[in-house]
């Protein structure tokens, strides 16, 4: 039965090898086969991304770049450009994009393929081998795949045939690939449920595809049973088709049009506000920000801008109140104004990756966390809500792209 659900499907995961460190590569070639390790400078930092020359060392991304330069000192340390890394990432989908029925980009550096139909399994590797030469070809950059039945043991395939490799997994092979392997590859299990599973005497995935699942839901609740199905091979899980216009957005018409400047820098920093908690809760990113306004004629127009992928309010709002000095450009009164942020990708650990110093992820951590516990509104952008701390208007009459750092708790006594 297992065997036949595996069959129906052709799922293929694709993922750019050392990504931070291979762009960087190319950009400066002395940096091949030396120890190369991306982050933020500063001893409070964190490593981004490293070299599997640095990982012999024991270095790893999310590790305090403190903590690295003891492991490594002799490596080569780069602060790390987001908008250079969004660039090739942007080029690899679009090759993908060019031959693939349907394609899911997960992060900036995943992309997962259904190629069920196209043909019988051994064509879809040969398809999907010449997709990873052109990608190669076009950006440079390394990149391994791992093709099978569903998301789960493709994703598993892909790390166990890194660096720059190609594996296959056919359906009567999953339970002799999967077992011998360590919980740790199964997605979804964390620090605390890898413990939890080793204080259970569970080490290996055929171990625990043996334990009884309702004694592993008992434990470990309902995720408890995904995992384990995860680890008996079974994963029905969609690709979700992407596309670039994959987006969230929000809307505000006025009551009555109008040109009042201070009011319309609230309304864009309140948008920009929820809509950006909305993707940290999602552990989502945008790649691409549009503005978007409509005169009291109705004559409507938009501004995008390609941005390095964050989630992060201050970046996000100062590329809006950008976007928008160069749209409104008629002095009509408005009638509506809009913000849309598109080209989601996943990917919430790259938020905080650069930052020199992780207080204002911790900023954002702690708001949000007050958020989902008292309600959206419980904490706001000074910006948003005081018109007396909104930021002033330039000698143009425009907003000046200028960000507030200062915030309100709604309710103190919260």
């Amino acid at each position: 039965m297992q065997g036949e659900k595996m069959s129906e499907r052709t799922i293929v995961h694709m993922d750019l090898d050392t990504f931070f460190v291979s762009v960087e590569r190319l950009v400066n070639p002395m940096l091949a086969g030396k120890p190369v390790i991306i982050g933020g400078m500063s001893d409070r930092g964190v490593v981004a991304g490293c070299s599997y020359e640095a990982r012999r060392f024991g270095v790893h991304s999310a590790m305090p770049m403190r903590m690295a330069k003891q492991l490594c000192s002799q490596a080569v340390y780069i602060r790390g450009d987001m908008e250079l890394y969004s660039r090739y990432s942007r080029l690899v989908t679009e090759v993908i994009a060019e031959g693939a029925p349907v394609y899911e980009k997960t992060s900036i550096d995943e992309h997962y393929l259904d190629l069920t139909g196209m043909d019988r399994f051994f064509g879809c590797y040969k398809w999907t081998h010449e997709l990873r030469e052109r990608i190669i070809r076009h950006t440079g950059l390394p990149i391994s795949f791992g093709l099978s039945g569903n998301k789960t043991v493709s994703k598993i395939a892909t790390g166990q045939a890194k660096p720059n490799g190609e594996l296959q997994i056919a359906a009567t092979e999953v339970n002799h690939f999967l077992d011998p392997l360590s919980i740790r590859k199964i997605p979804m299990v964390g620090e605390a449920g890898y413990r939890l599973l080793r204080s259970m005497g569970v080490a290996t995935i055929g171990t625990l595809r043996h334990v009884p699942p309702v004694m592993i839901e008992q434990v470990m609740g309902k995720n408890g049973l995904v995992i384990w199905r995860k680890a008996n091979g079974i994963d029905p899980t969609p690709v979700q088709p992407y596309t670039e216009q994959k987006s969230i957005s929000s809307e505000h018409t006025y009551d009555q049009d109008t040109t009042d400047m201070v009011l319309l820098r609230q309304t864009l920093s309140a948008m920009v506000e929820k809509l950006a908690f909305e993707m940290r809760s999602k552990e989502k990113l945008t790649g691409c920000v549009t503005v978007k306004i409509r005169y009291a004629n109705f004559d409507t127009h938009s501004q995008q801008k390609h941005i390095s992928y964050t989630a992060f309010d201050h970046i996000l709002l100062d590329t809006v109140f950008g976007l928008f000095a160069t749209l409104y450009n008629r002095r009509m009164l408005i009638r509506l104004i809009g913000v849309r942020f598109s080209s989601l990708v996943g990917g919430s650990q790259q938020l905080n990756m650069f930052e020199d110093t992780p207080e204002m992820a911790g900023l954002y951590q702690t708001m949000d966390r007050i958020r989902r516990r008292f309600g959206r509104d419980a904490v706001r952008r000074a910006g948003g809500i005081e018109k007396s701390t909104a930021g002033k208007v330039g000698a143009s009459g425009l907003i000046e792209p200028k960000t507030e750092s200062i915030f309100y708790l709604n309710n103190p006594s919260s």
